[in-house]
């Protein structure tokens, strides 16, 4: 039995922004993909997602203050 940790409460929502959608966002915040936060390739959060070197992952997590807060993240080999 294999355990799937995205179905764990804990873990926020991770998704992988298309291309179009990742030449959006860092064009509205004028930024390059080197600007972002990092995330290993290999993290289990994301394996599923079949990401490559330069993607860019949406995390949404849920606050009970907050709401719903995102965050993006570059991903990069280890």
């Amino acid at each position: 039995m294999t355990l799937d940790i995205n179905k764990h409460h804990l873990i926020p929502k991770h998704s992988k922004l298309s291309d179009a959608e990742k030449g959006k966002f860092l064009d509205s915040y004028k930024i390059d993909i080197k600007s972002l936060p990092k995330i290993l390739i290999e993290d289990p959060a994301i394996v599923n997602l079949k990401p490559t070197a330069g993607d860019v992952i949406k995390i949404e997590r849920e606050s009970k203050t907050a709401g719903i807060t995102i965050y993006y993240r570059a991903v990069i080999n280890g």
